[in-house]
């Protein structure tokens, strides 16, 4: 247990744990064998050095888990038995290479390399001082350096597949939110396309079976307005896929006038509803996301009062300032409930406000007087 647990995490991954065994088993023999037949300056024989080279090689399994502990072991170990040679320049390489401090790097070598001036290495012959200091340096600093430009490229590396994953996750997340707006505006465009058109059907089919026997002539009226709202619901359904498919620059948008809203109203008006328009102002062309807006306010909220307040009065109020647009749409108490109950997704208020918001104008919507009111500003943008 005390061995897995010192050797828990020593490889990343299978290959580098086979090349590590590779390279102390060979490095051991090597050191092994080399110092066995090697001229000794220590006092130990030939038989054990090569055999605490043999040890020390070995220990190189150890060297990405534990590279200080290791180049200690080594400087204390190697300095008294002479052991080692080869295994030495891959822990100097180790410690460069997988120590996080280039401070423990730097104080470990160059304890090492005072170690080898005071006590030469069991292969040295009878070189001078100035000599064998020379030899030392690059003993050491060829390794070390070497480790610590491999350390820095593997720390870059694992930086910039870090930020890669990073970006990776908020591309997803981006893409997941975008998506999900994609999702709520094809909603709303749909609810506003389909759903208010054909409320206003329903509405128009439910008179139209009411009055088909004891008036056929207003009967056929609202037959033929049906069929007409029909037609207008499937050519803003076949644009809203049109968009979808192609882009919402790719297509043009008719700008909604106010004549369009007057025959918003009329078509209210001939369900039953008792609706009035009242336009403050001097009559000018809107802007066209300010218009399509000014009509979706009042489209929406007539619907909402033939699904809710029957036929209920209603006034429709369009502002035309200088500066800003102002509609209110707010219809009396209702006298009795509508005679066909119509399914309520919830959500076109929510869809009118998210409009009006991203127009940075103010909605609100709210009960007033027994009855409901919708109001909303619209900011026009400066000529």
């Amino acid at each position: 247990m005390r061995v897995r647990g010192w050797l828990s995490g020593a490889w990343p991954t299978r290959r580098s744990r086979a090349l590590d065994i590779f390279i102390a088993v060979n490095l051991a023999i090597a050191d092994g064998v080399f110092l066995w037949f090697a001229d000794q300056k220590f006092w130990l024989p030939p038989p054990v050095v090569s055999i605490c080279s043999v040890v020390l090689g070995l220990a190189l399994i150890v060297r990405r888990a534990h590279p200080v502990a290791l180049a200690v072991f080594s400087l204390v170990f190697g300095t008294i038995t002479g052991a080692g040679v080869f295994a030495a320049l891959v822990i100097l390489y180790s410690l460069a290479a997988y120590t996080a401090s280039r401070r423990t790097v730097l104080t470990v070598a160059v304890i090492g390399y005072a170690a080898g001036l005071i006590f030469p290495s069991p292969t040295a012959g009878t070189e001078n001082f100035l000599a064998q200091a020379i030899f030392g340096i690059a003993f050491i600093a060829v390794p070390v350096l070497l480790g610590l430009y491999m350390g820095a490229r593997k720390q870059l590396i694992a930086s910039l597949q870090e930020r890669t994953a990073r970006l990776e996750r908020e591309q997803h997340l981006l893409a997941e939110r975008a998506r999900g707006e994609e999702r709520t505006r094809i909603a709303r465009e749909m609810h506003d396309v389909v759903a208010n058109r054909i409320s206003v059907m329903v509405v128009h089919a439910g008179a139209l079976k009411a009055i088909a026997v004891r008036d056929p002539a207003t009967a056929a009226e609202t037959a033929t307005v049906i069929g007409d709202m029909g037609r207008q619901a499937l050519e803003e359904l076949r644009h809203v896929i049109g968009v979808l498919r192609q882009g919402e620059e790719a297509l043009p948008q008719e700008a909604v006038t106010l004549a369009h809203v007057r025959e918003l109203v009329g078509q209210s008006g001939a369900a039953g509803l008792r609706v009035d328009l009242s336009i403050r102002g001097e009559e000018r062309p809107m802007p066209p996301a300010v218009g399509r807006t000014v009509y979706r306010l009042v489209q929406e909220s007539l619907t909402n009062v033939h699904k809710h307040a029957g036929s209920a009065d209603t006034r429709v109020d369009l502002g035309l300032l200088p500066e800003a647009i102002e509609v209110e749409i707010a219809n009396d108490p209702p006298t009795a409930g509508p005679e066909h109950r119509l399914p309520s997704g919830g959500n076109g208020l929510v869809g009118l406000r998210e409009r009006v918001t991203a127009l940075g104008g103010s909605f609100h919507a709210g009960p007033r007087e027994g009855g409901y009111a919708v109001r909303a500003r619209l900011p026009l943008p400066a000529s």
